[in-house]
């Protein structure tokens, strides 16, 4: 005891009190998924804050000669009997009522230790130094980093209306009577809402599969633009639990003055009882319909899985999106070679910065391994754990503001930026770059009716496949099943979730669509000097390692309304796109002469606002000034691109000035840097420049417009070299064109920013369902179900 202490007095000066800035580490290992309740705890440096489980401290100690740590150990309460499993009551994760909020209590013990002969003194003790005490006290009550970085709960926030406090209510005699309610529009007397404004009472919104309303009460809002509703049925004294809707913002909302709105119709709230589910409630009851249980397999008893590669993710507050595209991601054997199988903790350790906590390939490597060694994935009589990508996720998200919330995000957009991080990161060593075996060409042939052809090459990490639903194999059940419907909607009467039939579109219709040739409109042709209809087809250059197939279920219907397509796609286990390759510019060609500038090219750049754009802006209460330049400002690309022009430019100083020609031509000025970054996703700079200018800036909408747009495909001009490959083609990896299913990402809910993620994984002979933190034997994977399909391809052909 005396020569521990005497060691730890000679190392007084290197211990630290943490200030209220500092970044404390104390319920995760930093190189590890340790924690204090892992068998052997887990070591605080009192220096840096950092914590390592015991295996890896003395790694740090190695590295940075920091010998004083606060070990902290926490060991399981005995509990007298088991407490049964209470069913979730709100779409919570985390809290009381939530689920996942049943969580053990830990008595947790103290010690400094000394490295590197793991001297140990125990805490609290009056004979530490002063310093040493004030600096664990400090350490024990501060909020760990990890816990700070991230929501530990997520529930569904409603916000105050907009349009709550200044609502106008029309006078009239109107009374609501306090039950007998029906729609004014139609026979409905269920899922009816109350106008707020004028006390029409209407019913709701139709849902996919007919059943619900029928678009009456949404339908009013857009004939008056009144904007709230209230749910009858669930009104009660308890006004915090009723329902109120604004169609102006989308969403529920909270109404502060719901007891006055409510009393100009007469309405007592304080006598009625609740018949009707919210909109959240009817949501949290989804959850547990005949897809919702397909998807995760809840008809059957999920049996379990142990071992490597077989760990969780645990859901960190709406984090299923990264949970399942990191489980696919470290199942093909680019993620595994990097950051598992020829990367070693202790090397990536000794390679990251003081602060291993913000570098990616640590955070990588750190989750290969607890993924994959099956460190953390050992049977027990207790629930599957897994481990927290608290770290991984905070790193991953440093360059993406959404992806730090703890809001639900979309796998693909997770996925595309996963790859652009991995490349980054590893610039400079492509052979070491995972992201680079899905990486593939794309070229789009475009051909005028003077037969004349052009070339537009650029490059993807992924497929994105419009769905054709008239190429559906099931018309005729389809056929009855809307006669069962219409029979089912002149009796009000709702279908059964599993009397619904969808349409069942087989995958290789999808890819035939993709490859179908297509007209481009208004297209400009260098060799007719005038616009024409232009003919466009699609091939890929490379064929990649691992190819992921993106599923369009996601529409906008007229008037920007996104819809998700409710459909089967027939996934077969092994596909050959070979018919894919695009063959480059063909002997007899003749390519189109390129612009030339002159007077084609100037008048060109004098755009004339379109008419039909500026008179939409112009209803939206924008002045005609502004409108005319926000739709030549993005080549009258759009409504949308020009409304997103106008909102970025409101508080321009010139933005009333009168529009000149050298005003257009300031236009070019856009960031380089965001130039760049589509410059490195292959499309030329003057393509990528055109495109900021048409969306304000917006690197994503940019995106879009290149491949929308007809101007970007004529102006693109691109190397047609007749071998069909750029010398970037060929540091790519290519081969051939068939490929084996892998795995898939599903998706549950209306929109991907809401609902639910799970991974089915073709995993040793077996498919295997990681939902979460929860991995067992799938029985029945719904292939017809995914969102993002993985394949890999096939060696022995």
């Amino acid at each position: 005891m005396v020569d521990a202490m005497d060691m730890l007095r000679t190392y007084l000066s290197g211990v630290r009190i943490p200030g209220p800035t500092n970044r404390i580490f104390k319920h995760e290992c930093c190189v590890s998924f340790d924690t204090p309740k892992s068998e052997g705890g887990l070591y605080v440096d009192m220096s840096s804050f950092l914590a390592f489980g015991k295996d890896f401290v003395l790694w740090n100690y190695e590295k940075t000669r920091h010998p004083v740590y606060l070990h902290i150990k926490q060991t399981k309460k005995v509990v007298a009997e088991d407490r049964p499993s209470k069913k979730p009551t709100i779409l919570a994760i985390g809290v009381e009522g939530g689920f996942g909020s049943s969580e053990p209590d830990y008595e947790e013990s103290y010690n400094i230790v000394i490295l590197p002969d793991y001297a140990s003194l125990p805490f609290p003790s009056v004979d530490l130094p002063e310093k040493v005490r004030l600096a664990v006290d400090a350490i024990i009550l501060a909020e760990g980093a990890e816990k700070k970085e991230q929501v530990a709960a997520w529930v569904a926030e409603k916000h105050v209306s907009a349009y709550a406090m200044c609502l106008p209510q029309i006078e009239s005699s109107t009374v609501i009577p306090p039950s007998g309610w029906k729609c004014a529009k139609c026979d409905k007397t269920e899922n009816l809402w109350l106008n707020l404004t004028d006390g029409m009472i209407l019913c709701g919104r139709k849902n996919w599969d007919g059943t619900g309303g029928n678009n009456h009460a949404v339908e009013h809002y857009n004939e008056t633009k009144y904007p709230l509703a209230v749910k009858l049925g669930t009104i009660t004294a308890d006004l915090e639990a009723a329902d109120v809707f604004s169609y102006a913002e989308d969403e529920s909302v909270i109404d502060p003055l719901l007891p006055k709105h409510l009393a100009h119709f007469g309405i007592d709230f304080s006598s009625l009882q609740k018949t009707e589910m919210t909109t959240a409630e009817r949501e949290l009851d989804q959850n547990t319909n005949f897809d919702w249980n397909r998807l995760q397999e809840s008809a059957d008893a999920l049996q379990p899985i142990f071992g490597p590669g077989y760990t969780g993710l645990v859901n960190l507050g709406n984090s299923c999106y990264l949970a399942a595209t990191m489980q696919v991601a470290f199942t093909t054997q680019a993620f595994i070679s990097r950051y598992y199988a020829n990367q070693s903790l202790k090397s990536s350790f000794d390679a990251a910065p003081a602060d291993p906590t913000v570098d990616l390939n640590m955070q990588l490597t750190k989750l290969g391994h607890g993924l994959l060694s099956g460190r953390y994935s050992i049977p027990s009589s207790e629930k599957q754990e897994g481990i927290p990508p608290r770290m991984f996720k905070t790193v991953i998200a440093a360059s993406h503001p959404e992806f730090s919330t703890m809001r639900q995000q979309d796998a693909l957009e997770f996925f595309l930026h996963l790859l652009e991080q991995v490349e980054r990161v590893n610039a400079g060593n492509t052979k070491l770059d995972p992201s680079r075996n899905f990486k593939f060409g794309i070229e789009d042939r475009i051909q005028c009716p003077s037969g004349k052809v052009t070339y537009n090459r650029r490059y993807d990490y992924i497929l994105s496949l419009n769905i054709p639903l008239h190429a559906a194999t099931n018309k005729d059940q389809l056929e009855a099943f809307q006669k069962l419907k219409s029979q089912a909607e002149s009796e009000g009467k709702d279908l059964a979730a599993a009397e619904v039939v969808r349409p069942r579109v087989p995958l290789e219709a999808c890819l035939a669509s993709y490859s179908s040739p297509e007209e481009v409109m208004d297209f400009f042709s260098t060799a007719l000097k005038a616009k024409t209809t232009a003919t466009k087809t699609t091939g890929l250059t490379s064929f990649p390692d691992y190819l992921v197939l993106h599923m369009r279920k996601f529409v906008m219907e007229d008037g920007w309304v996104p819809k998700k397509l409710d459909v089967y796609i027939d996934v077969p286990d092994i596909i050959d796109i070979s018919h894919m390759r695009s063959k480059g510019l063909l002997p007899g060609e003749e390519l189109l002469p390129e612009s030339g500038g002159g007077d084609v090219e100037a008048e060109s750049a004098r755009l004339v606002a379109d008419e039909q754009i500026v008179s939409q802006l112009l209803s939206m209460g924008f002045g005609q000034l502004p409108c005319e330049k926000a739709a030549i400002y993005t080549s009258n690309a759009g409504v949308e691109e020009a409304m997103n022009w106008l909102l970025s430019h409101m508080d321009d100083p010139d933005i009333n000035d009168p529009i000149s020609h050298t005003s257009q031509n300031a236009v070019a000025s856009v960031d380089q840097s965001h130039v760049d970054t589509l410059v490195s996703f292959g499309f030329q700079e003057d393509v990528a420049r055109k495109a900021l200018m048409a969306t304000g800036g917006d690197i994503e909408k940019a995106t879009d417009w290149i491949f929308n747009s007809p101007d970007a495909i004529s102006t693109s001009h691109m190397d047609t070299s007749s071998s069909g490959a750029t010398s970037a083609d060929n540091e790519l990896p290519d081969g051939s064109g068939r490929y084996r299913l892998l795995g898939f990402v599903s998706h549950m809910g209306t929109s991907t920013h809401c609902g639910h993620y799970v991974a089915h994984i073709y995993k040793e002979g077996k498919w295997v369902l990681y939902n979460d933190e929860k991995v067992g034997a799938s029985v029945n994977p719904p292939k017809d179900m995914g969102y993002l399909y993985f394949f890999e391809r096939l060696t022995d052909c």
